[in-house]
């Protein structure tokens, strides 16, 4: 494990509200070398200590659990202030640092990304063993992600370059290549024959409030359907690998994002909804809608396939947006309908498919949904009504945080949970597809209330468990 962590963008919101504490956690379990160090990177000029006196007070809630920990962690800290713009500027200030390998963390926006390597090759950091570890989004578009991809492979080799999305990071999201992979249950038929259809929800309770700018830029399919949830698409969707290695799982991965089915004008029209909140009511709280210059999404619902064997046929539904009326993300796959429906109750047509739903925020749930006698009365034996099988994570023993996960693989090399350069261009690849056919067609962003579930035109798209209605609060 290496023993060394350049972390730019240090002064930031995700290094402030998640890789710190993430860090103070792996140093309190011990999950960290003794010898440990960091280096913090970021364009405010602040002394070492006056760099550690804002760690503390942005860091309280840690500070109240066990001070002196966070103490002896914030004392190997030594920070560096430096333009992220100017390369020679970077090799100058950190090559001191060059003594050995090292992971260098790049938590700025990708426009950082070329500028940062090249100043950390320059300063011989990205060297040997070093590694290079970046946060999404690679790129706005495909061009883009090829540029950044191409510059960053004249840095260093793909073996060493660790391409971040936390969502795989999330225990409940490795949970499904378990459930997929480990039980024959699945297996059998996770294929077109046996499942109708997948819905992929991914809702946010929170708004855009302060990143306004860089929100314009991107909108909700480039901000989440390119990188989350095409990530849990492709778990779900790809192909079983013939061993659990990083690349053997990244080979199938990719495959699927290469199958998705490109959309034409005619594909968004019918197959896609955007959306952009307006003012309302979030979890009892009035909010403002979403007042920006630019005509950029913060919902989407889209419909697609994957234009391969297992799936034909198959839709897969992914919703995702901001200002919902609750804080979920969920699978739905829905089985098909019996072959030969025997009852008298509930007749043919109106029984309820078998579904599988996988919830994976806030809480951690796998329900099955059956039809049985046994939630019929017992002089009805042959009445049969919904039931489920249900199966709460709640009593687990707490879960690490997401960033916990991907920081300790990153130190120790293990890429498994981490995006591939050809996984990164194949998504943008498709989803350029979307943003061109949108462009062409001038297709608008409709209003919705915030705390609604979206567009009234967007409720065929939400998954079918829970009553979700769009244009509305919760039913």
């Amino acid at each position: 494990m290496h023993d060394t962590l350049l972390l730019f963008g240090a002064t930031g919101d995700l290094s402030q509200r998640y890789l710190f504490p993430s860090l103070v956690h792996l140093w309190r379990d011990r999950l960290l070398p003794a010898g440990f160090r960091i280096v913090a990177v970021g364009r405010q000029e602040l002394s070492d200590d006056e760099f550690r006196a804002w760690l503390r007070e942005h860091m309280a809630g840690e500070v109240a659990d066990d001070p002196a920990l966070v103490e002896d962690l914030l004392s190997k800290i030594a920070y560096v202030s430096v333009d992220l713009r100017d390369e020679t500027s970077i090799a100058a200030a950190l090559s001191k640092y060059a003594d050995g390998p090292s992971v260098s963390y790049l938590a700025t926006p990708p426009d950082l990304f070329v500028h940062c390597a090249n100043g950390l090759k320059a300063a011989g950091l990205l060297e040997g063993e070093s590694r290079l570890v970046l946060e999404k989004p690679i790129g706005r578009d495909l061009a883009s992600a090829r540029e950044i991809n191409a510059a960053l492979r004249a840095c260093l080799d793909e073996s060493r370059i660790f391409r971040i999305d936390h969502y795989l990071g999330k225990a409940a999201v490795q949970n499904l290549l378990a459930l997929r992979l480990g039980n024959t249950l699945l297996e059998a038929v996770w294929e077109h024959r046996w499942i109708e259809s997948v819905d992929i929800l991914v809702a946010e309770t929170a708004g855009v409030d302060g990143r306004e700018g860089y929100y314009a830029g991107y909108g909700a399919l480039r901000d989440m359907v390119q990188n989350h949830m095409l990530q849990l698409l492709a778990l779900i969707a790809m192909e079983p690998p013939s061993v659990l290695d990083a690349d053997s799982i990244r080979d199938e991965k990719r495959k699927v994002l290469r199958a998705l089915r490109p959309m034409s004008r005619d594909d968004v029209a019918a197959r896609t909804v955007r959306g952009r909140y307006d003012a309302g009511v979030v979890e009892g709280r009035a909010v403002k809608g979403f007042v920006h210059e630019s005509t950029v999404e913060t919902f989407v619902a889209v419909e697609t396939y994957i234009d391969n064997w297992r799936w034909a046929g198959v839709p897969f539904r992914l919703v995702t947006g901001k200002r919902l009326a609750e804080r979920a993300t969920e699978v739905v796959v829905s089985f098909r309908p019996t072959s030969h429906w025997l009852f008298e109750r509930p007749r043919r047509g109106r029984e309820r498919p078998n579904r599988l739903r996988m919830r994976l925020q806030p809480d951690e749930t796998i329900e099955l949904g059956l039809m049985g006698s046994l939630a019929a009365p017992e002089w009805g034996a042959m009445e049969l009504k919904p039931m489920s099988l249900d199966l709460s994570m709640s009593g687990s023993p707490q879960r690490r945080i997401a960033y916990e996960r991907l920081l300790v693989d990153a130190l120790r090399g293990n890429q498994t949970l981490f995006v591939r350069d050809d996984e990164v261009e194949a998504a943008w690849q498709w989803i350029d597809s979307i943003e061109g056919a949108w462009s062409q067609t001038e297709q608008p962003a409709l209003d919705y209330p915030a705390g609604s579930w979206g567009p009234a035109e967007a409720e065929r798209f939400l998954p079918p468990t829970n009553g979700y209605k769009s244009g509305g609060g919760s039913a």
